[in-house]
């Protein structure tokens, strides 16, 4: 049973559908950056193009070559085997940090999914109007309240009366009899 409820509930749950809806309705806002992000490289390419034709490609060379020297001279062998064990630990620390961000982020995007969705139907609007309502509500009929309360209690007060199996009616009836 334990797999069919699970299997329901995967089933019924529609946070995955709201973290789509979410992502496209994230993505649609940073494509309409897109056209500002491709003035600004156009405005800023042709200094960055400049740049990398003066650049010495000896001098270059020449830096790589000695920061590798250095980084290699740094390394000591004794201290790597203590060095990658604690970089392992510190690894499994950071992938658990990891996939909690990751699960808030996809609350999150799931959420605002949902309102994107309810943006999308126009419920937003609904919202605000039942809100104005409960804030200023007109004056409504008190009878239309206490007749809806009515119909809720009518299933509620039905009651079942116990029936006498045959055995017992058998019983009852010799009682009577004698």
């Amino acid at each position: 049973m334990a797999i069919a409820d699970d299997l329901k509930k995967t089933l019924t749950d529609p946070t995955p559908l709201y973290f789509a809806a979410g992502t496209a309705d994230l993505a649609v806002q940073q494509a309409k950056k897109v056209p500002d992000l491709i003035e600004q490289l156009r405005a800023e390419a042709p200094a960055r193009i400049e740049a990398v034709k003066n650049t010495d490609p000896k001098a270059v060379q020449e830096a790589v070559t000695a920061k590798f020297a250095e980084v290699l001279g740094a390394i000591d062998p004794k201290k790597l085997g203590e060095t990658a064990q604690d970089l392992a630990l510190r690894g499994v620390g950071v992938a658990a940090e990891y996939a909690v961000r990751a699960k808030e982020t996809y609350d999150k995007v799931a959420v605002h999914g949902e309102q994107a969705v309810r943006t999308w139907r126009g419920e937003v609007s609904a919202e605000i109007v039942d809100i104005a309502v409960a804030v200023e509500p007109e004056a409504e009929p008190v009878a239309e309240p206490v007749a809806e309360a009515a119909d809720e209690e009518k299933p509620a007060a039905k009651k079942t009366t116990a029936r006498k199996s045959p055995a017992k009616k058998a019983a009852v009836t010799a009682g009577d009899a004698s």
